[in-house]
């Protein structure tokens, strides 16, 4: 994915149950706040691979529209929110469409529990056909073009239990690199929409679990994104209670940020970064959660000016952005704010204390290793009642 600001990027989520029937359901019903497993339309004996324990479930689904984004697309990553009583999970799916017809299979990009008591939350590997490939938490397109995508959710409940799993919103974003990109004046006129605004996020260190608990990833070291989550769901006062992380023993420098290392698990990829697993596990804190990517950080200022953090994924090298003096393939920071001359403040989960969170940033740096590393991702997290910023023609939010 190239970090050209300006490239192609479409975002289009669905709300359960006022959307339901822009959709195709199959089983499901409404409830307050989401589907849920009405009559079931089908049975299913699924063995999770990770515990080797198999059990019969009921499922229902829930189909998407075709959603066309109006160019080829490149990439897709889905995101979506929900619960999961004991007994119960979801499978979300994607496939590109092209005209008037499906032109790839269906991928799965998600077999998802709110906590791991009935199956472990996972991807699925080796989902590389001719089409199209599914690694993690991303689709992408190999030969067969796509400009439309679809996506279904089906929810599962053990045959043996009365409460089913809740949807509550499905969505996707949609991307490519586009060598005449579209004209986004909204992203120009957001220029210094937030310069001198930073958000008084908490400052959470993820080595300070480095020696600690070493499941669910290895532990801290590698906690970039579970962390950045937990201090976003602090700012805005929808962190987990005590007795949710009253497990964890002993409770270390900071449970809650375990709590979320376990809650966001991805069991084949074997780390706490699944993109969508972790907006999955913000939505069960009463927060809207979903991923995006943004062409530029003057998108991004129009989030920290309306009062929202982000989280950002970036890639860079030692030396590439002064004062973060270290080497990634993918880190998970909290974008705070920007300083009066516009350069962003960071809240860098890697740093040895809390107090060493906090760094201001070269503008056109960050810009680069974000865009460049992995196309502008972000997680959008705030409460439902809280506005998001007006969104520009294309609309990626």
């Amino acid at each position: 994915m190239t970090g050209t600001p300006g490239r192609n990027i479409a975002y289009r989520g669905f709300r359960l149950p006022a959307d339901l029937d822009l959709g195709t359901a199959e089983g499901v019903v409404a409830v307050p706040g989401g589907v849920t497993i009405g009559a079931p339309v089908g049975q299913l004996d699924h063995t999770d691979p990770h515990t080797g324990r198999t059990a019969r479930y009921d499922l229902a689904t829930w189909t998407t529209p075709v959603v066309w984004p109006g160019f080829g697309v490149d990439e897709l990553v889905p995101s979506w929110t929900g619960d999961t009583p004991e007994g119960g999970w979801l499978q979300v799916e994607l496939r590109g469409w092209d005209g008037d017809a499906p032109s790839t299979d269906w991928y799965v990009l998600g077999r998802w529990a709110a906590d791991d008591t009935t199956i472990h939350r996972t991807s699925v590997p080796g989902q590389t056909h001719d089409e199209a490939w599914a690694k993690v938490d991303t689709m992408g397109t190999l030969r067969s073009p796509i400009t439309g995508w679809q996506a279904r959710v089906t929810l599962f409940r053990r045959t043996d239990v009365a409460a089913g799993p809740v949807l509550r919103t499905v969505g996707a974003v949609a991307s490519a690199a586009d060598v005449d990109p579209p004209d986004q004046p909204a992203a120009t006129a957001a220029v210094g929409a937030a310069r001198g605004r930073v958000l008084d996020v908490p400052r959470y260190a993820q080595r300070l679990h480095a020696g600690g608990e070493t499941r669910w990833g290895g532990g801290g070291d590698s906690w970039c994104s579970p962390t950045s989550v937990s201090m976003v769901l602090d700012f805005w006062g929808a962190g987990p209670t005590p007795d949710r992380y009253a497990w964890v023993t002993p409770p270390g420098p900071r449970p809650v940020v375990v709590h979320a290392a376990r809650g966001c698990y991805d069991h084949a990829y074997a780390g706490a970064g699944n993109w969508p697993f972790n907006t999955a596990y913000a939505g069960l804190h009463g927060v809207d959660a979903f991923v995006t990517r943004l062409r530029s950080l003057a998108e991004a200022e129009l989030f920290v000016a309306a009062g929202v953090p982000l989280v950002v994924s970036a890639r860079f090298r030692h030396g590439e952005i002064p004062g973060l003096d270290y080497d990634t393939n993918g880190h998970l920071m909290v974008l705070v704010g920007f300083t009066e001359a516009g350069e962003p403040v960071l809240n860098d989960p890697y740093a040895a204390t809390d107090d060493g969170v906090r760094r201001t940033v070269p503008r056109d740096r960050l810009q680069a290793a974000w865009l460049g590393g992995s196309g502008g991702l972000a997680y959008v997290i705030r409460p439902a009642s809280l506005p998001l910023p007006p969104a520009p023609a294309q609309a990626n939010w």
